[in-house]
């Protein structure tokens, strides 16, 4: 049996357990199918008649004809024939009635010898008709058998047709109608290669010879159909021998594969000409295919990546330990992503490297494919407009700082004014007869503090005009919300405004940039003192608080109770450029939703009730998988 290349390319059993009753039937059964010219008809109606005439003459002729002849064997001359037009009970009947007719004869016919002989003679006729009529209905139900066999050819989905060594056709099933247009009286009598105009992958002479060679060949053929249209075919070759051996006819098999071939040759194209490097990498770990793109990648040609081993083209070690773990998730199922800069043969390059498992024909994955996009320009990009919003973030809290002069100054200068005050105090004391040592130690420990403070201050003030790239790291966001508040305690005094916090204890930790994120709360805070500059009536407050939200993360609100904000335009804040007050530039919510976006969280407005806004951002929760940070020498993957 040949190994067919795809399991529904595979002949039905109909079509397997009637190929040798096909040849067998030859060139007759098809005779037999295409019946209906006159000739037939006529003898088909004639040939009783003809039967019966035939056995009148033979009873009269057996009658009158010595008993010593046994003239009776020429009914086999009439049940032969019989079994044209009649069924076997029929054919059972004209044999018996043969047998009568021979027994009624030797009963009227003169015995002029001996009665032996004439038994004899009358026993041969019986047995001979007999077995006439055995070979008859036996040769009616084989032809039966084949014909039922030969039936199921139409009921396959299988175009099947039958050429003689000529190739032309002699049968021609339902499919072969179904899918090449022509009804089977138009095809038969026709040279199968000039009917459907076939195109051969080889010359045909070498087809032929495999065929007498080995009995069967199989391949890919292109076909036209009635209306012009092309036909692709899985084509599948039986060659059947007559009793003596030699070749008779062949027996064709077509499954159409035109959809499948188009499907392949969409995705051969895909795979060609896609912009990504593309890759099939067996569960042996070896390459199986390369497109160019992955070529250029690598800088080898496609033969000289087919069989590979992904270890022999990276290392044994940096594959061990880099690049199976994600082969094997793949190839157990699972897709997996990841991406950063990679060095190649053509330089440094930042790629997002796909794995995605193939199955073919089961569940079990047979193959991983890899897509590897190069985004190095969009990384290039990302990482300008970072930089970008990095300094326009620096230049921002450069401004607010600034803005803060008085209240930095008014915080610096409670310290030192106290600082001078216990210098003075301090010497008073050691000038005292005798000198008071005991106030004079408490006095400087108070210098100290004071000091400290006024460092403090300082400190936190450098820390967020300094131009720094960003620094991620785990901290409190309530103490970084405390060390604000202290930096503009003044003014919020200076406003006569009321700042409030509520707090919540045992929040998570924040994953972020504590410096942008206090620019955030910064500028949320003085936003929030401004909008109540213009409030006549009535508190002017600011709570501040802070709790855990319904996805584990952290969310802050800040709250004033100034002139409100109409809903409406309540995502216009955030556009760069918009702004509400007479000399503002309209950056600030800008840059504080850009920098929470950033983090992973979102920033929004709403009114308060009865009067002023409400802004809030959420911060999502520390993730166990912190970002890749990779370096410009890491090794290439595949």
């Amino acid at each position: 049996m040949p190994d067919w290349p795809n399991e529904r390319d595979r002949p039905s059993r109909g079509t397997e357990s009637v190929r040798i009753a096909l040849a067998r039937l030859g060139p007759q059964t098809q005779q037999v199918q295409t019946s209906g010219s006159s000739a037939t008809t006529l003898t088909s109606r004639f040939l009783p008649v003809i039967c019966a005439a035939i056995a009148v003459g033979i009873f009269v002729a057996d009658t009158v004809t010595p008993a010593e002849i046994a003239f009776g064997v020429l009914y086999v001359g009439v049940v032969l024939p019989a079994a044209r037009f009649l069924q076997w009970r029929g054919v059972v009947l004209a044999t018996l009635g043969c047998m009568a007719l021979t027994v009624l004869s030797h009963v009227l016919s003169p015995h002029e010898q001996s009665l032996s002989i004439a038994v004899a003679n009358r026993l041969i006729s019986l047995v001979t008709i007999g077995v006439a009529g055995f070979i008859a209905v036996q040769g009616q139900f084989r032809e039966l058998v084949l014909r039922e066999q030969a039936s199921l050819l139409d009921l396959t989905h299988d175009t099947i047709f039958v050429r003689d060594m000529d190739d032309v056709i002699v049968y021609w099933n339902r499919g072969a109608e179904e899918l090449y247009g022509w009804k089977k009286a138009e095809a038969i009598g026709n040279v199968t290669h000039q009917l459907l105009q076939t195109v051969f992958p080889v010359p045909l002479e070498e087809i032929t010879a495999g065929l007498l060679r080995t009995g069967r060949w199989q391949g890919e053929l292109v076909h036209t159909k009635k209306d012009g249209t092309p036909a692709m075919v899985a084509s599948r070759w039986s060659l059947q021998r007559d009793a003596r051996g030699h070749p008779a006819a062949t027996l064709e098999t077509n499954n159409d594969i035109t959809e499948r071939k188009r499907v392949e040759d969409l995705t051969g194209q895909v795979f060609e000409s896609s912009p990504d490097g593309i890759a099939v990498i067996g569960r042996d770990y070896r390459f199986q295919r390369v497109n160019p793109v992955y070529e250029r990648i690598w800088q080898i040609r496609a033969d000289g990546f087919v069989g590979q081993h992904v270890g022999d083209l990276l290392g044994t070690e940096f594959f061990e330990q880099e690049v199976k773990p994600y082969l094997d998730r793949c190839l157990t199922g699972e897709g997996v992503s990841f991406a950063g800069w990679f060095a190649y043969p053509v330089g440094r390059r930042y790629r997002v490297v796909s794995y995605w498992p193939l199955r073919l024909h089961s569940e079990q994955v047979e193959a991983a494919l890899a897509i590897v996009r190069d985004l190095t320009e969009h990384a290039l990009a990302s990482e300008a407009l970072q930089a970008a919003q990095a300094e326009l973030a620096h230049v921002n809290r450069v401004t607010t700082m600034g803005q803060l002069t008085a209240s930095i100054a008014h915080e610096v200068n409670q310290p030192i004014a106290a600082v001078v005050t216990n210098a003075d105090a301090a010497l008073n004391w050691l000038n005292a007869q005798p000198p008071n040592l005991d106030q004079v130690r408490e006095i400087l420990g108070q210098i100290a503090n004071d000091g400290n403070r006024a460092g403090d201050v300082i400190g936190r003030i450098r820390t967020l005009i300094k131009k720094a790239p960003p620094r991620r790291g785990r901290f409190d966001l309530n103490e970084a919300i405390l060390e604000v508040i202290a930096l503009a305690r003044s003014e919020v005094l200076k406003h006569g405004v009321s700042l409030q916090t509520g707090l919540a204890t045992g929040l998570p930790a924040v994953d972020g940039d504590r410096v942008q994120l206090q620019q955030v709360i910064l500028n949320l805070i003085l936003n929030a003192v401004e909008a109540m500059s213009g409030v006549d009536e009535g508190a002017r407050e600011v709570l501040i608080s802070t709790e855990a939200d319904a996805a584990g993360g952290v969310l802050a609100t800040v709250r004033d109770s100034g002139m409100g904000l109409d809903q409406n335009d309540a995502d216009r804040l955030f556009e760069a450029f918009y702004t509400t007050k007479p000399e503002g530039m309209g950056m600030g919510l800008a840059i504080c939703r850009s920098i929470i976006a950033a983090h992973g969280g979102r920033l929004w407005a709403t009114a308060n009730e009865p009067r002023g806004a409400v802004l809030q951002f959420t911060l999502p929760p520390e993730s166990d998988e912190t970002a890749r940070a990779e370096p410009t020498d890491r090794a290439p993957v595949v």
